[in-house]
This record gives C-alpha cells, structure tokens and sequence, in this order.
C-alpha cells in the first residue's frame, strides 16, 4: 500500500544567543583597546577568547559583565543589557576573574556561604563534584593552585548561573593542577553550561573549546572550531619512513601521484610525504599493500598553536586601508 509521508513539521524560531556583541569598542586615553568587535555565543557551547596578552580579551569580559561601559557597538547578555541591566544580570552568571582572590584566613565552608544567593544550588554536591568536600575547613591561603581554581569554579556555579566566564583559569598553575583544572571545566561541557573560556594558552582552547575566538589588537582575526583554524592555517602533515637505498624513484613517483599528497622529499633512506590530512590514510594503504610497515614510520600533524601563530605572523591589512 502506498503512503504519502507526511511532511516534517515547521522548524521553530533559533534560540536567541547568550552573548551577542556587534561592533563593540573601547578605548582608554586615546588607545584602542577593543575595535569593533563581533562576537556570538550559543547555548550550551565552550567558546575560547583567545589571544597574546593586550590582544583585549579581559576589557572585552569586563564590558559583558558591565564593569566596563562600551564607548560604542551593542551588547546584549542573556537578552540584557549590562551597562544598563547589571543588577538583573549579575545572579545569571557565574565569573571567575583573571585577579580573583579571597582573604587568606576565610576558610572553604564560609567562602560558599558568603557567595551563595537565595537560589543558591546544592553546595554540598558542588563542593563534592569538584574534589572539595574534605578540604572545607581549608583556609584560602593554606590552599594549593588547582585547590584555589576549582573553589572558584564552585562559587562561580553556586547560584546555577546560566553563563560562566573564566579568565585565564589556569594561569600559574603546574601541569598536574591545569589537567585537573581542565576536567572541571570538561564537565560543564557535558552538563550542557554555557562557557566562555579567556585564555592565552592555545593548548587549553583546544582541549575545552568548541569553538575558539582570535583576538588580536581588539579584533577578531578569525574563528570557528579549533579544527577548522587548524586546517585553514595549520600547514600540511608529514608522514616520515625509511625506504632502502636502493628503491627505484618511481616508488617516489607513485607517492607524489597518491591522493592527498602534495610533496615528496628523499634525504639517504628517509622519506618525508607532505600533504592534507587524507594523505596519511593513502600513504598507509600503499605501505600496506606492499608488504611493508616501516618500524620508523611517524605523523606529524599541525595542532592549533602552530595554526595561530603562523596566522598571527602574517601581515594583516590596515582596517583604514583602501
């Protein structure tokens, strides 16, 4: 029997951004510190602020939160206003900033206290989910590092924000406290909490971020999900092998005609296979059919410090330019 399928239903309205920020600029005694900046974030994604020190990622938050007022461009947080809506915005959004501190002596327990609202969320889970329930007679300045940030993770949830930004999180932070630090962060991900992430490390974008954001001089050079700007910018991979001395050059010339590759070198026995990504796959087919697995065989991929730095060492053009 023949049935018409029905047709899907009307989709409906996108839901509106959580930060909307359209030609923002600010600028102290004359300097441009932000310049007309764009920027966009949905719910429920990581977004990284990215950018070396200066770039204006921490005045960009500043204007977001309404510690800063914008000389110029619209700004809208939650659907609100923060130069104007701050007391409405401050309970909807749970902040960590680049100088956060507390008094040595408030031990963990007042600290929850102190910063929790009438719509405080469960504290005790907070404290627990983030390794803190047996250090909570712990005072500030007795406190490691990752003990301090991950404290600041919770006060900056206790009120179930619906944003949480976090300025340069892991700064100063050994490796073994930034790991764990990051898996704080890696859970908000999976709870489905909106984050913007500010950071000059480009490891840790790349380890939490959907998306990432390049800042430089107060604009945004480019953006999109931190394997795109890797390849948009990354440079090729290279895949390196030994082949014996005396292999005819049409293995070379077989290599160089193999989907992918862009570049063969030949230095004594070593062989270096540049090219796109789906290089790696064709030149591994080809070892495989026949018959060889080189023990030295090695990949070497682009990661996205290597993208952004090469993007940040090419010249840009004057904005002013014609």
């Amino acid at each position: 029997m023949h049935t018409t399928p029905l047709p899907n239903p009307p989709a409906g309205p996108a839901a509106p951004p959580v930060i909307s920020v359209t030609g923002l600029r600010k600028s102290y005694d004359g300097r441009v510190v932000v310049d007309d900046l764009d920027l966009r974030v949905d719910a429920g994604e990581v977004v990284g602020l990215i950018g070396a020190n200066g770039a204006g990622k921490t005045t960009t938050v500043e204007c977001l939160q309404g510690l800063r007022r914008a000389d110029a461009g619209a700004v809208r947080v939650l659907g609100l206003d923060p130069a104007r809506d701050a007391e409405r915005l401050r309970p909807l959004i749970g902040s960590q900033l680049q100088d956060s501190g507390l008094p040595d002596r408030l031990r963990v327990e007042e600290a929850v206290r102190l910063f929790a609202g009438p719509d405080a969320g469960d504290a005790e889970g907070l404290l627990e989910r983030f390794g803190l329930a047996h250090r909570r007679r712990l005072h500030f300045g007795t406190m490691s590092g990752g003990e301090r940030q991950r404290l600041f993770l919770v006060l900056a949830l206790l009120n179930r924000p619906r944003l949480v930004i976090l300025d340069e999180l892991t700064q100063g932070l050994d490796p073994a406290a930034r790991r764990e630090v990051w898996r704080s962060v890696q859970q908000l991900r999976a709870d489905g909490t909106t984050v913007l992430l500010v950071t000059h490390e480009l490891e840790e974008a790349e380890a939490l971020c959907d998306r990432v954001v390049l800042m430089q001089a107060g604009r945004v050079l480019d953006s999109g999900t931190p394997e795109q700007l890797v390849a948009r910018h990354g440079g090729p991979v290279a895949v390196r092998f030994g082949l014996p001395a005396g292999r005819p050059a049409r293995d070379l010339a077989v290599l160089r005609a193999l989907p992918g590759v862009l570049d063969v070198e030949r230095s004594g026995d070593r062989v270096a296979v540049h090219g796109r990504r789906s290089a790696i796959a064709h030149v591994g087919a080809w070892l495989v059919a026949r018959g060889e697995i080189p023990e030295d065989l090695s990949v070497t991929s682009p990661d996205l410090e290597g993208a952004l730095l090469a993007l940040l060492d090419t010249p840009t053009p004057s904005k002013d330019a014609a």
